[in-house]
Order: structure tokens, then C-alpha cells, then sequence
């Protein structure tokens, strides 16, 4: 089951070189295209590649929680 997204901010096992590791998911498929909040590149990243390097979310609250521990909010219809 995914834990995440679309507009998700997600941090990742390495950083990007410009010093920031905070990373906003635009775009879910088959691949994955998420912006740096640094210096607002975008990369695309195959999914199995992105779930391997994922490591933290931002929960409703603004705190980096483990992916491992994250719950994501139930959405009622």
C-alpha cells in the first residue's frame, strides 16, 4: 500500500548537492517526478528506485515522520 501523494513533502536516503533534502512529489505513475525545495529542480525517478530511497514524510502537523511509522490521514467519501 503506498503512504504517499501527490504534493506530499517527502525527504530522501541522500541529499541533493545543493544542501537541501526536503522533496515535493509533482507527479505519481510508473515514474516518479518530485522538485527539490532548494533550488526547485525537478527529477524523475522509476517508482521501484523512489521506494527504495524514500526515508521520510511530512505528516498533517509539519513533522518528519519515518515512512516505516508514517499513518496517512483516511479520506471518508
Amino acid at each position: 500500500m503506498k503512504k504517499y501523494k501527490q504534493g506530499d513533502i517527502i525527504t530522501l536516503k541522500k541529499g541533493h548537492p545543493c544542501g537541501e533534502n526536503k522533496w515535493e512529489i509533482e507527479r505519481m505513475g510508473a515514474d516518479m517526478k518530485i522538485k527539490c525545495l532548494g533550488c526547485e529542480k525537478s527529477i524523475w525517478l522509476k517508482r521501484i528506485d523512489f521506494d527504495k530511497k524514500i526515508r521520510k514524510i511530512q505528516d498533517k502537523d509539519g513533522k518528519m515522520v519515518s515512512i516505516v511509522n508514517y499513518q496517512p490521514e483516511i479520506e471518508e467519501n
